[in-house]
């Protein structure tokens, strides 16, 4: 059984491991202690039965919007993943942001290639899709930058963007050569 509870100055070196472990994105340790100073309601970690980390989810307050929070990092070791470790942080930052700084939306970013936390953001959370931030990540790879409305009346004023036109790449040669083969018979 995995436990979720607010993160402690104690606990800065564990998720720092656990984000060297599972994210390509790494911080200095004064950027978790930024974080805990500035915002110490905001970060949640995930324990196991023997209180090893497992998990941990940072979070903040925009600085230009105080009432927009933004999810930084979101970590879980891969022996915890898939048993709903994610959704309980993501779940417990975010009302975290509502109770405490009565916050109406939040924002984060994610890897194009990051098929699983799209699905989670995307699916499971119901995050929307406002842009793709093109060479968002230092290797120049594209982020999703995904908001979800946290109170029900800012629902409406979030839409999902439609990226199946900027999605769609040209088949590979082979495949279109295949297909208008099989069309002349």
């Amino acid at each position: 059984m995995v436990s979720i509870r607010p993160c402690q100055v104690s606990d800065l070196l564990a998720m720092q491991n656990a984000n060297l472990t599972c994210l390509p994105e790494n911080y200095q340790m004064k950027y978790y202690l930024y974080h805990h100073l500035t915002w110490p309601q905001l970060s949640f970690v995930a324990e196991d039965e023997g209180n090893k980390l497992v998990g941990y989810v940072l979070a903040k307050i925009d600085e230009n919007n105080p009432k927009k929070g933004h999810i930084t990092s979101l970590a879980v070791l891969r022996s915890h993943r898939k048993l709903g470790v994610a959704t309980k942080l993501m779940k417990q930052a975010q009302a975290a942001l509502v109770e405490t700084f009565d916050a109406e939306v939040v924002s984060l970013h994610v890897r194009k290639s990051n098929r699983a936390a799209f699905t989670l953001y995307h699916e499971i959370l119901k995050f929307k899709i406002q842009e793709i931030e093109k060479e968002y990540y230092g290797d120049k790879e594209d982020a999703y930058s995904m908001t979800l409305a946290l109170k029900p009346e800012h629902e409406m004023t979030i839409k999902d963007k439609d990226l199946k036109k900027e999605e769609k790449k040209p088949e590979p040669i082979k495949k279109a050569a295949k297909k208008a083969a099989g069309k002349k018979k």
